[in-house]
């Protein structure tokens, strides 16, 4: 991995929840690239694992903890385990979350009809599977920010980074629990940025454009390889023409990382989407 910029975070502590996903993986190995001490935070724990092994064959230093971050008492026990085995955390970087194929839609626009066919529409998403995508993005931010937040109160130097998406500035049909979450996110993004102005704390977010990710394969690809239809409105409603790359992120989250560089910078939300936030369409 070779990084363009590369701010000095040694001794620095950095949690990353949902570490062992396709673009936080690469925030975990970026950030032990700068000197930082990495604790890897992920649902299954051997997954995790294997990303800490790729850090500490790479020189670096990082642990693995297995954690729910929708459950109050999983997330404190992680908490506990990264104070015990690197100490209090300086960058939290909440990157769990996702959605669910049980909370989308068969189709993008509701026609006269789909009530009574065999066809999954707005009326068929059960509340369970809509609360289940909800949790996983907006309290699975919110239990580690206060878990990890109050090592961070009163100490220079620390920040939070989320992940928001595209779907916080304008929704994408058929998502629509994964639209709402992410909206919520960029919101509370700005809300934990005033409200920990004064504690020495910065919290901005990511919101990445469109990245071909093993969540949204099936909605991106056919089973033969070829690109769906979807695929085809995404590429032509990003001026760059093509998905991007998890490396392409590392600039951003670097930049939000590193209190000198950003040291006057929070409450912001920044787009890495290839323009996609920017096109009219027209």
């Amino acid at each position: 991995m070779n990084l363009s910029i590369k701010p000095d975070l040694s001794g620095k502590i950095a949690v990353i929840t949902g570490g062992a996903g396709v673009l936080c993986r690469e925030f975990a190995k970026a950030l032990a690239l700068c000197g930082a001490k990495v604790a890897i935070l992920n649902r299954t724990l051997s997954k995790a694992e294997a990303v800490a092994a790729e850090i500490a064959a790479m020189g670096g230093t990082a642990i693995a903890v297995g954690v729910d971050v929708t459950k109050k008492d999983s997330v404190e026990a992680a908490h506990e385990a990264v104070l015990a085995q690197l100490g209090p955390c300086d960058i939290l970087i909440n990157g769990a979350g996702g959605n669910n194929p049980r909370a989308t839609t068969d189709k993008e626009y509701f026609e006269l009809g789909d009530i009574d066919a065999d066809t999954k529409s707005f009326f068929d998403l059960g509340d369970e599977d809509m609360e289940f995508v909800f949790n996983l993005n907006f309290i699975g931010t919110l239990l580690p920010t206060q878990a990890f937040a109050k090592d961070m109160v009163g100490r220079e130097g620390c920040t939070i980074i989320n992940v928001s998406s595209m779907n916080a500035y304008t929704p994408l049909t058929k998502i629509p629990a994964y639209s709402g979450a992410k909206a919520a996110i960029s919101n509370f993004t700005q809300w934990l940025a005033v409200h920990f102005s004064r504690v020495g704390i910065r919290v901005n977010a990511i919101a990445p454009g469109f990245f071909s990710t093993e969540q949204n394969k099936n909605l991106l690809w056919n089973e033969d390889g070829t690109p769906t239809a979807r695929t085809g409105k995404i590429l032509a409603a990003t001026p760059m023409g093509r998905f991007g790359t998890p490396e392409e992120l590392l600039g951003a989250l670097l930049f939000l990382a590193d209190d000198k560089a950003a040291s006057f910078v929070t409450g912001i939300v920044i787009p890495v989407d290839g323009g996609f936030s920017a096109y009219s369409g027209v």
